[in-house]
């Protein structure tokens, strides 16, 4: 793609910015200490400002635009929907909803062919939990604590993470256990194979106290990814369907973040070959274009509403223009096999990449991670693996990741960046020379790092 010509207009960005300042309320920040870039626009894997600094775009926007920014086959289908039907109600049957529900079904493991449309990633485990209580005729639902499931009411309760502290009015029968982690182990492994089975002797142990006959689901992101990429080790989650299946609890894999081409595959349950009963989807359906998420439904639970009304629903479920775009998506990573140049990235470019920087830089702990999914753990000090910067650490606390962050964007990359960890996840339609280039520039970041380590 030819490089778009940028235009410096200052002026037109402090206008921007100004009205931004004025009224928009911007999320998970406090309103007076943040200082948004005004962006003028975005093309592929990059994006750049009103004065005329362009970055490449390591987040994938909130790790999403898993085609890059303004694929003009997903443009122009959204365009030509708009001018054929632009919204109609979810009770009715539109083409190119029924269309989004097939290409995705045809892509899901197993018999999730039943797919219920959401605006996004938060409100599908809303209505996955809400399905899986209805079904079991339970309520409680275990998740984990490195874990984020959403913003919304339950979605909220469900995660782990320390957004969760603020709305945490408990979601009714939320329980949270410690998922595998090798390099942070809550379980004293030392190997895979130990993390696996000690992991899953404590969810085992958990549903036994809590008692199974009143757990509803147990939720896991298939890749955990805010928390930090903890690719799970070999037999966890086909553990933990064997759990599910003996207790009679619904499985759901949360794919919103891991999901289309994210991690080398069309969904990341393939790696470990695993059918979840429920399976949540959003951000790269449709690479963010329009607001889409889901929950694709197996035929078990499906049957539970054949004559008994899901009492659930959303006024844009299903947006035609949502779904236009999520057709066009679909095809265009078809088309462009961009499954497998994420896969081929991950193998030959990313990988191998990022462990170069690990054996360079004394600040990172560990690399993981597949696809153009990769996370960096940086830390004080590798022997004891003392993160870099303390758990949800604020302020002066995080003065080293912040100072990690601007000298990656002094050098035209916009990281990830999440408590002591920075995140690698560009477009999954990357090439190999951007994702040589975001090297590049997270070398020169991580110099800035080991000045913070010991």
């Amino acid at each position: 793609m030819t490089p778009h010509v940028i235009e410096p207009d200052p002026q037109a960005g402090a206008a921007v910015k100004a009205a931004d300042r004025a009224h928009v309320f911007h999320s998970w920040s406090a309103q007076g200490l943040i200082d948004p870039l005004a962006v003028a626009g975005a093309e592929g894997s990059y994006f750049w400002d009103y004065d005329g600094n362009r970055y490449l775009d390591f987040t994938s926007g909130l790790v999403y635009t898993n085609i890059g920014y303004q694929h003009p086959k997903v443009v122009a289908a959204i365009q030509e929907q708009a001018g054929k039907l632009t919204t109609f109600a979810p009770a009715f049957a539109i083409d190119v909803r029924s269309e989004a529900a097939r290409l995705i079904a045809e892509r899901t493991p197993g018999d999730l062919d039943k797919i219920f449309f959401t605006n996004g990633g938060a409100e599908a485990v809303e209505n996955a939990v809400r399905m899986a209580r209805l079904h079991t005729g339970r309520t409680k639902v275990l998740s984990a604590y490195r874990s984020y499931h959403g913003a919304t009411s339950t979605a909220i309760n469900l995660t782990g993470d320390p957004r969760r502290w603020a709305s945490d009015n408990g979601s009714a029968g939320v329980v949270r256990f410690w998922a595998p982690f090798l390099y942070r182990s809550p379980f004293y492994a030392t190997t895979e194979a130990e993390e696996s089975a000690r992991a899953l002797q404590h969810l085992e142990d958990t549903i036994a106290f809590e008692g199974p006959a009143t757990i509803a689901a147990i939720i896991l992101e298939t890749v955990p990814g805010t928390a930090g990429i903890m690719t799970p080790p070999p037999g966890y989650l086909a553990g933990v369907r064997e759990i599910c299946d003996k207790y009679g609890i619904v499985f759901v894999l949360d794919e919103v973040m891991a999901g289309f081409g994210r991690t080398g595959k069309w969904f990341a349950a393939e790696h470990f070959d695993v059918v979840p009963d429920l399976m949540t989807f959003a951000k790269g359906v449709n690479s963010g274009y329009v607001p889409l998420g889901g929950v694709a439904i197996n035929a078990e639970i499906a049957a539970t509403f054949d004559k008994r009304p899901y009492p659930g629903g959303l006024t844009y479920s299903g947006h035609p223009l949502a779904c236009a775009a999520a057709v066009a998506t679909i095809q265009v990573m078809e088309d462009e096999k961009v499954v497998e140049n994420a896969a081929r990235i991950g193998e030959t470019v990313l990988g191998p990449g990022l462990r170069e920087l690990a054996e360079r830089h004394p600040s990172v702990g560990e690399v993981r991670g597949m696809g153009v999914f990769w996370a960096l753990d940086l830390v004080k000090n590798r022997e004891t693996r003392e993160p870099l910067v303390p758990y949800n650490a604020a302020g002066e606390a995080n003065a080293p990741m912040a100072a990690f962050g601007a000298a990656a964007k002094k050098n035209g990359l916009w990281p990830f960046v999440n408590m002591n960890r920075t995140h690698a996840v560009p477009a999954c339609n990357v090439s190999e020379a951007e994702a040589k280039e975001g090297l590049a520039a997270l070398d020169a970041a991580l110099a800035v790092a080991d000045e913070h380590t010991a």
